[in-house]
């Protein structure tokens, strides 16, 4: 049985999950959306950041993040970010589709991430994922654009929310652009940790 699609994001309390310049990637804003994963045991172990780390439900969210996810889709933009910043062995572990008009062979980084460009639209890249993925779900990585195409699309089973508390004033925001008219959520589940809010939507066609 095919499993679900879905997206896993941070967001500020004002909407917004990333900053509007690539440049401001790793600033200050962008590192306190993110402050609640960066101490979690999970996250240090995937990144090889050595040991240590935090337990508790923050790190349970992420790991159970990780293990669900078979293949993930990614569009070009946030992929450009990542092949700068991403250590060597990348942190997916698994394919990863790039939805992208640049024709490009696939790349291979050690600890079992390869990339592959699709070049076909949002579609396509999913039917590959789903393929890749087997019975484990196809996570939509982002960024912003990508994950609202595929929303809109009616694409997007499933979402989780990590409410950070901090504002960014401007940026990109989550749904800016959805098709309110088409796309609603149904709350599953709110689960508050000392550092973020982590809510989790079904979403159906309205």
């Amino acid at each position: 049985m095919a499993g679900k699609v879905f997206f896993s994001v941070s967001m500020s309390l004002d909407g917004f999950i990333a900053p509007g310049s690539l440049g401001e990637l790793m600033g200050r804003q962008w590192m306190e959306l993110q402050a609640w994963i960066f101490p979690t045991r999970f996250f240090r172990e995937n990144l090889k950041l050595g040991g240590g780390g935090e337990e508790g439900q923050d790190n349970d969210i992420v790991r159970a993040t990780y293990e669900r996810t078979g293949a993930s889709v990614m569009g070009k933009r946030m992929f450009d970010a990542g092949e700068r910043m991403w250590p060597e062995e990348a942190p997916f572990h698994t394919p990863v589709f790039v939805v992208t008009h640049e024709k490009r062979d696939p790349w291979e980084r050690p600890g079992g991430t390869t990339f592959h460009f699709v070049n076909d639209g949002i579609e396509a890249a999913l039917d590959q994922a789903r393929v890749a993925a087997g019975d484990r779900d196809v996570r939509i990585a982002g960024g912003g654009e990508t994950i609202l195409q595929y929303l809109n699309a009616g694409l997007i089973d499933e979402c989780t929310i990590a409410l950070s508390p901090v504002l960014f004033g401007s940026g990109v925001r989550l749904f800016d652009g959805v098709d309110a008219s088409r796309v609603a959520l149904e709350p599953i589940r709110s689960e508050p940790s000392p550092r973020a809010t982590h809510l989790t939507y079904a979403v159906r066609r309205r």
